[in-house]
């Protein structure tokens, strides 16, 4: 596990890249979510706007689902390890509407052997729960992402959490990607 430095304070998580579509400040047309971790906890607040649109004046599914994959992955920091999403399902309960602020929380309900098991809701400012997420990330080796992508655009991240847990990874390959 990683711990924040004051665990009782919110400690803003870095973006995985400049880029991301989801947490990337440098994105223009991403969502740009400035993600917090407090305790066994990850948050960010996500106001959804005519780039998100579905139907008129509310915030599109994918628009949604993309923000919970996003938000949940944050949560791999808590638990110390690389890792992707293998499922992530969105339950919608209400409709999101657009330039309304809503909070997405996640935590870990489930390890097991490499499969971490999170689960998360986005609630508006009016206490009304818009939707809910599950998923199941896998943890892999930070080589992964070299075999599949370009490492060099995360940056110090695998440094940093790669220093953070000792270089140490489990090695189960009963729920590989």
């Amino acid at each position: 596990m990683i711990d924040p430095p004051d665990p009782t304070a919110p400690h803003r998580l870095p973006a995985h890249t400049p880029i991301c579509m989801g947490c990337g400040p440098e994105n223009p047309s991403g969502l740009r979510l400035a993600v917090y971790r407090l305790r066994d906890e990850v948050y960010a607040d996500v106001t959804f706007d005519e780039r998100h649109i579905g139907a008129p004046g509310l915030a599109h599914g994918g628009a949604i689902a993309a923000a919970c994959d996003d938000l949940l992955g944050f949560t791999l920091w808590i638990a110390g390890t690389p890792a992707v999403t293998r499922n992530l399902a969105v339950e919608y309960l209400a409709p999101v509407p657009l330039h309304q602020t809503h909070r997405i929380t996640a935590r870990i309900s489930a390890r097991h052997r490499r499969a971490l098991h999170v689960q998360g809701e986005g609630v508006g400012k009016d206490g009304i729960t818009r939707f809910t997420a599950t998923a199941i990330f896998i943890a892999v080796e930070p080589e992964h992402f070299a075999a599949h992508g370009d490492i060099a655009s995360f940056g110090e991240l695998f440094d940093r959490l790669i220093r953070s847990v000792g270089g140490h990874r489990e090695h189960d390959s009963d729920e590989g990607p």
